[in-house]
């Protein structure tokens, strides 16, 4: 995952030295069984972190059921077939400016969601029938 600027992948193979250099984007699920992905990533640009998040550990697996049924490989059936242990060996690898990129627009996201639904009762309230501008406008 050298210079990777987006997208998702799993790896449920050997990874080779300086992984994750230049990696500004884009998450990595790395399977680690043998606990020393650690020593082969680069840290300059990652954070490692474990496989927890709800949504990260659903992702994840739906990314290999899907590479299972594509290419019917033995790793991922073994891997889906004891799934509560392999999970727990997983090592999220996250670039810390997407993460922060990440967490501004959820920011502003939970920030426009009150001002939004303040202007629709105001709206309502002043008899202007919320969102649409007034009844029977048009």
């Amino acid at each position: 995952c050298e210079y990777m600027t987006g997208g998702r992948v799993v790896i449920l193979g050997a990874t080779g030295r300086n992984f994750a250099a230049g990696m500004s984007g884009g998450v990595a699920y790395v399977l680690d069984e043998e606990g020393t992905f650690r020593d082969r990533c680069n840290p300059d640009l990652v954070d490692l972190e474990p496989l927890a998040a709800t949504a990260d550990v659903e992702e994840a697996r739906a990314l290999i059921e899907k590479h299972l049924r594509y290419t019917g490989s033995a790793v991922a059936e073994r891997v889906l077939a004891r799934w509560d242990e392999a999970r727990d060996v997983f090592v999220k690898v996250m670039p810390r400016d997407y993460k922060r990129v990440l967490a501004q627009r959820a920011a502003r996201a939970s920030d426009e969601t009150p001002v939004v639904l303040e202007q629709v009762a105001a709206g309502a309230a002043a008899g202007g029938g919320g969102a649409g501008g007034g009844a029977g406008g048009g």
